[in-house]
């Protein structure tokens, strides 16, 4: 029960930081905001493997691959591709296509990772990605998809893959690398990259225009939505299977709308309500699983 506790609130800090990444990106240039993010992580996370290990543990050529791997397509491809997408398309409609991730997961863990996905799981899968969809099109399905696929749509498609293989390589590196070394290097190559953009974007420009509530939303989204979000989130994966740990993210939305209310103002609407019933209900039918199969499981 104890990993289904960190899975939401994950799903609540990454909801909180659409709240502070819409506040300082009317400050910022998008791979400033990514790198500054990262970089602040990178630094927390050393000091947790520090902690812990007195030391930086070794990786194998094969851990280097997959950190990698990892580093380049959850951080640093992800967030090229999220904020250039959404420079050509609304956030609802960019919202909407990354709400098929627990989709794509479960389908890849199945093909991939031969993860079991019976009638009750599948129904529940799509229970919760209709809430989602309900929640971000706020129960209009016809204007949330109007206007066909162009550039953007594909950009957060490329999104939804890229979160996809970084949730299935997670659960293959993991089986021979604490999820807390997995996420540092990760973060760390991720942050490196980013860097590099940042820089061509104009990184000094950018620090000279922080303001101190935008280090307080840049510190949020680095403490709590990067290393301790990232961190749950691989725990999850580990623990009880990409398909179970993906579906979470059909929540994100559900309490961004929530916090957006509660901080800056934005209105409550009935798709929100029910929105999040289907999303529980998925929830609670994925990881519904007979005694029989849990003790074979484990």
């Amino acid at each position: 029960m104890r990993i289904y506790l960190k899975l939401w609130l994950t799903t609540i800090f990454w909801g909180g930081a659409f709240v502070a990444g819409r506040h300082v990106s009317t400050h910022l240039d998008p791979f400033a905001i990514a790198f500054l993010r990262f970089a602040m992580a990178s630094a927390l996370l050393f000091g947790l493997v520090w902690r812990k290990n007195r030391r930086l543990p070794r990786l194998d050529q094969a851990q280097i691959l997959g950190v990698l791997a990892l580093g380049t397509t959850g951080v640093f491809i992800y967030n090229a591709m999220f904020f250039k997408g959404l420079s050509l398309i609304e956030a609802s409609r960019a919202a909407l296509i990354i709400a098929t991730c627990p989709a794509f997961i479960a389908i890849a863990s199945r093909v991939f990772l031969r993860e079991q996905l019976g009638r009750i799981r599948a129904l529940g899968i799509a229970l919760s990605i209709l809430g989602a969809t309900v929640v971000i099109s706020r129960g209009d399905f016809r204007e949330a998809l109007a206007g066909g696929i162009g550039p953007g749509e594909l950009l957060i498609l490329g999104c939804v893959a890229n979160w996809v293989v970084y949730s299935l390589l997670s659960k293959v590196v993991m089986r021979r690398l604490a999820p807390l070394t997995t996420v540092f290097y990760s973060v760390v190559v991720g942050t490196t990259a980013l860097f590099v953009s940042a820089c061509f974007e104009g990184l000094g420009e950018n620090l000279r225009r922080v303001a101190p509530l935008d280090w307080v939303a840049i510190i949020y989204m680095a403490v709590f939505a990067t290393v301790i979000g990232f961190l749950w989130f691989s725990e999850g994966v580990k623990e009880i299977g990409a398909t179970r740990a993906g579906l979470f993210i059909n929540f994100v939305p559900v309490f961004a709308v929530l916090l957006a209310f509660l901080m800056l103002g934005e209105s409550l609407t009935k798709s929100l309500g029910i929105g999040a019933a289907f999303v529980l209900s998925g929830v609670y039918l994925t990881n519904r699983t007979p005694p029989s199969v849990s003790r074979t499981a484990q």
